[in-house]
């Protein structure tokens, strides 16, 4: 059974940086895409970025686009987000999410099977 674990949240001023870490367990987890979404009270859960199984295409929101880079290591098991310029709208619970289909092509909207239990990142104008 896959299981994901969130890291890396935190309180952060308006253009500062955060770098969020999800580890996985579960010896499959080169052979499916990995995403991060994030969700504030209220709303649906939305799509940030994602990344290939092998880590050659990455896809992202427009909102996020030049500021967040997603990034894996297939080896250590991990998934990165990195969060540059930060603005109080990036402000939400962020999860990690495993794709449902194995060696699937990166997509903005994608069917998971797992997700982690969340990690909250908070910045202050």
């Amino acid at each position: 059974q896959v299981q994901l674990v969130e890291s890396g949240g935190g309180l952060v001023q308006s253009g500062g940086s955060l770098r969020l870490s999800c580890a996985a367990s579960g010896r499959t987890f080169s052979t499916y895409a990995m995403y991060w979404f994030r969700q504030t009270p209220g709303k649906e859960r939305e799509f940030v970025a994602g990344i290939r199984w092998s880590g050659g295409s990455t896809a992202y929101a427009d909102s996020v686009k030049g500021r967040f880079t997603i990034s894996r290591d297939n080896e250590l098991k991990m998934v990165y987000l990195q969060m540059n310029s930060l603005k109080p709208e990036d402000t939400a619970v962020y999860y990690c999410a495993r794709d449902a289909n194995v060696r699937a092509s990166v997509s903005t909207k994608p069917a998971i099977a797992t997700w982690g239990q969340g990690t909250q990142v908070t910045v202050s104008s």
